[in-house]
């Protein structure tokens, strides 16, 4: 039986480089797709990395950088001339230029805008006016806008000579002769109906719009409601200014996500790739909560000692304080990220605290019970199969143990879905109440939980 193998494009270019046949491979990459071509040519050495982009066509150059990520954006700004930079930045979709813009020094970016064309400088300041987390920065004005008075045929015609140049021509929106939004419809509805019929017609005066103002994170969830691949932006007057596409926004939706998650793990968020920050600037964000974190657990320590005389007393007791403590650190970590992600998707509300501390109370009761019975069980176990000698009075210190738990559970469970809403309400970053966090905090209040419940069961026998 034979074999066959298939080289792959980046095997052909790889083989192409090593031949130094520059002529086809000009021919080969220019037919990837940038997505693809990006994510290859950011893999490859430095010195194949700018062969390959030096190679490309203007326009496919323009939309692989707006692919790549920001380290190797930056690699290439330091070895093009100023000329190609230039010719780089007024070929790139505006809305992804504007993003590369926030990211650069200032004095960088005020040449490169003044070395722009007219017509991009206009669109390039514009975007830029808008505030840092606005909708308006996430916005491109490279859409299609027809009229209300024009027929099935005249939009079609307008989509063959401009449909190019647009971002997507999925969704057209349809304006009055002041610009003021009316409508967005679907191509679709264009297609299937008759050539001489009125956009008046098509139209179905039910559309959903973005304020250029409004926050990027309300957008994000503007388009998990409504599920579009595009939003139209209007401003205060209702003035179609851009639309913002999907794939800005699951963008967006990645870099919020990382933000979130880094935030619960118990550090600042990094805001770059891990192996791309230095390694510095790293330390300095994670050194900052576990500092705070370490300060917190010093309280533990202050309540064990405020209860010397009871460990003293009954030395077993310490035995399962990282039992119970743990338990109620865990508990409160998966409340904490189970709102905070409720939260992020739109599913619970600060207005809707009451529901969800009732649930909390049930459902930390229900925990704490099933861990309760667990404890109260594994110290039967140990004292009836002689594994542990936990002295005379181990059926009380076992429904201390047990009790405990329960308390400990609960509070960790309001403690942990509360905090987040609390912060919000305030105007804080409810990611801010990280797992650690909420672990630590619990810790010190478990402590003194663990303690109370021990010696109403053990008063007048071990304490």
């Amino acid at each position: 039986m034979a074999f066959y193998t298939f080289a792959t494009p980046a095997d052909n270019v790889r083989e192409l480089l090593a031949q130094h046949d520059f002529r086809a491979l000009k021919g080969t990459l220019q037919n990837w797709p940038a997505p693809e071509l990006a994510r290859f040519i950011a893999e490859l050495p430095e010195a194949q990395f700018l062969v390959l982009f030096r190679l490309l066509p203007l326009a496919q150059a323009a939309a692989v950088f707006g692919y790549l990520a920001p380290a190797a954006q930056n690699q290439l700004l330091g070895h093009l001339t100023p000329e190609q930079v230039t010719d780089v930045l007024n070929d790139m979709a505006p809305d992804d230029r504007t993003g590369l813009f926030q990211r650069l020094p200032a004095a960088f970016v005020k040449t490169q805008v003044e070395r722009l064309s007219p017509d991009e400088r206009r669109v390039t300041l514009e975007l830029m006016g808008f505030p840092h987390e606005s909708v308006g920065r996430l916005m491109t004005p490279d859409y299609i806008a027809i009229g209300e008075d024009w027929t099935v045929q005249q939009v079609l015609d307008y989509i063959r000579r401009h449909g190019a140049s647009a971002e997507t021509v999925t969704m057209l929106y349809v304006v009055d002769a002041q610009g003021v939004m009316l409508d967005d419809v679907h191509i679709r509805e264009f297609l299937v109906a008759e050539p001489t019929d009125c956009v008046a017609v098509v139209r179905n005066n039910i559309f959903v719009c973005l304020d250029a103002l409004q926050s990027q994170e309300s957008a994000l969830a503007d388009f998990r409601r409504h599920q579009r691949v595009a939003l139209p932006v209007t401003n205060a007057a209702g003035v179609l200014l851009g639309i913002v596409t999907l794939d800005d926004i699951l963008a967006l939706g990645e870099r919020e996500n990382t933000r979130e998650m880094q935030k619960l793990g118990g550090s600042e968020a990094l805001d770059e790739p891990y192996l791309e920050i230095p390694l510095l600037k790293m330390v300095k964000k994670r050194a900052g909560w576990l500092v705070v974190l370490f300060l917190g657990e010093m309280f533990t320590a202050t309540a064990m000692g405020f209860f010397e005389g009871e460990i003293e007393k009954a030395v077993v007791l310490a035995l399962f304080v990282p039992l119970v403590i743990s338990s109620g650190g865990n508990a409160g970590s998966q409340a904490t990220s189970l709102i905070i992600r409720a939260m992020s998707l739109g599913e619970v509300t600060v207005g809707r605290w009451w529901q969800v501390m009732r649930r909390e109370v049930l459902a930390g009761l229900a925990l704490g019970a099933i861990l309760g019975i667990v404890g109260t069980i594994r110290i039967a176990l140990w004292q009836g199969l002689h594994l542990r000698d936990y002295g005379p009075h181990w059926v009380p210190l076992a429904f201390a143990v047990g009790f405990a738990l329960v308390g400990i559970v609960l509070w960790g469970s309001l403690a942990g879905s509360m905090l987040p809403l609390l912060l919000k309400k305030v105007g804080f970053d409810p990611a801010t109440s990280s797992a650690p966090f909420v672990a630590t905090l619990v810790d010190v209040t478990g402590l003194v939980i663990y303690f109370s419940v021990a010696y109403l069961f053990l008063h007048g026998t071990m304490l």
